[in-house]
C-alpha cells in the first residue's frame, strides 16, 4: 500500500490484531516531509481524523519519532526520521457501539421493554460519556435497536437517578410512546428526599424550566422556559429532611431537581442544585418508583413498581420510620 496523497516517504499500515487495538501507521520521512510540524504530518498520514484529535493523540503519548514518544505537536521533523502513530479512535466513535451489560429488564415483549435503571448509568451518549451508556447496552441486547432512533429511548433519567424507564422495540411503539408522553398519558411517580420541612399538605410547582442563564450546565425556572408541572405529596419529616412523592405532568430536563430547588428544598446530595449530602447519600436522592401507561399496540394497561436501591432505601427508611 502506498502513502496517502501528499506523502512521499515509505508508508506502512502496520495492521494490529484484535478489535480493541488501534490501527498503527508509520512513515519514514523523505525530503518532501522535511521541516513539517508533527501535527501537520499526521493530518496527511491520517486525513480521516481531525487535526485537534491528532494533536490530542500526540499529547496522550500515542506518537513516536524514531521510537521515542513525542508529545510536542509543533516539533519540526527531518528527512530520514520515522514517525509512528497509534490511531486511537475519538471517544465519540463509541457512541453507537454495542456494549454488553447486565440490564435489569422488568417487562419485555416484541414492541417494548421496561428497564429498572441503576444509579450511575448514563442513558444516552453525550460529551464526557460516549460509551458505557444504556443505549450501548440496548444495542448489544437487541441488534434491531440500531434501526430505531436513539435505540428506542423515548425518555431519560439523569445519570444518578435510578428507576423505571420504558424503551420502544418497534417503530410503531416508539411513535405511539412519544405521542403518549407528549399527551401526558404516561404516569411517573418518584421518591425523593429533600432538604428542609415542606409541610404536611400536598402542593404543585407549576413553573417554566429552561437553561440557567448564569450556569449553563444547569436548568432553572425562567420566564422563557417550557411549561413544567410537578405535584408533590409529603410523606414524613425528620432531622431536616423531608420524604416526598413527586408526580410528573411534564418531562423537562432535571424537572424535579429544579422545581424542588426553586421552592427552597433541593434534593439531598444534589451537588448541582445545592443539595447537602445527608443520610449517607452520595448522589441525588431520587428514584423513579412507579410507571404506568397503556401498551401502544395491545392497549393493555401496564403498571410497574420498583424498589429503590439500597442507599436510598436506607435513607428513606431513616426519615419515614416511626
Amino acid at each position: 500500500m502506498g502513502a496517502p496523497p501528499g506523502l512521499v516517504g515509505s508508508f506502512t499500515p502496520d495492521d494490529t490484531e484484535g478489535l480493541e487495538a488501534p490501527e498503527r501507521r508509520t512513515l519514514s520521512l523523505g525530503l518532501q516531509e522535511h521541516g513539517l510540524r508533527l501535527d501537520k504530518l499526521l493530518t496527511q498520514l491520517a486525513p480521516e481524523f481531525s487535526r485537534s484529535h491528532l494533536q490530542h493523540l500526540i499529547q496522550a503519548g500515542h506518537v513516536q519519532v524514531n521510537e521515542v514518544v513525542q508529545q510536542q505537536a509543533s516539533r519540526k521533523l527531518k528527512a530520514g526520521q520515522r514517525v509512528l502513530v497509534d490511531l486511537v479512535q475519538p471517544a465519540e466513535s463509541m457512541a453507537f457501539t454495542p456494549q454488553t451489560m447486565d440490564l435489569n429488564v422488568v417487562f419485555e415483549d416484541e414492541h417494548l421493554l421496561v428497564v429498572n435503571k441503576p444509579p450511575g448509568l448514563v442513558v444516552h451518549p453525550a460529551a464526557g460519556n460516549w460509551s458505557g451508556t444504556l443505549l450501548n447496552g440496548l444495542l448489544a441486547r437487541d441488534p434491531a435497536a440500531a434501526r430505531l432512533p436513539r435505540a428506542g429511548i423515548v425518555h431519560r433519567l439523569d445519570k444518578d437517578t435510578s428507576g423505571l424507564m420504558v424503551v420502544a422495540r418497534s417503530l410503531e411503539a416508539m411513535t405511539a410512546l412519544v405521542r403518549a408522553l407528549a399527551a401526558r398519558e404516561v404516569h411517573r411517580q418518584y421518591m425523593a428526599l429533600v432538604q428542609g420541612d415542606v409541610g404536611s399538605e400536598p402542593f404543585s410547582v407549576d413553573a417554566p424550566i429552561g437553561r440557567d442563564p448564569q450556569v449553563r450546565v444547569r436548568m432553572a425556572v425562567v420566564p422563557s422556559g417550557k411549561e413544567a408541572r410537578t405535584d408533590v405529596s409529603p410523606v414524613a419529616y425528620r432531622a431536616g429532611v423531608s420524604a416526598v412523592w413527586c408526580k410528573l405532568h411534564t418531562g423537562r430536563t432535571h424537572q424535579i431537581r429544579v422545581h424542588m430547588q426553586h421552592r427552597g428544598h433541593p434534593l439531598v446530595a444534589d451537588a448541582v442544585y445545592g443539595g447537602p449530602s445527608l443520610l449517607g447519600m452520595t448522589r441525588q436522592a431520587l428514584h423513579a418508583a412507579e410507571l404506568a401507561f397503556t401498551h401502544p399496540l395491545t392497549t393493555e394497561p401496564l403498571s410497574f413498581k420498583a424498589q429503590p436501591p439500597q442507599d436510598l432505601a436506607q435513607a428513606w427508611a431513616s426519615v419515614v420510620s416511626d
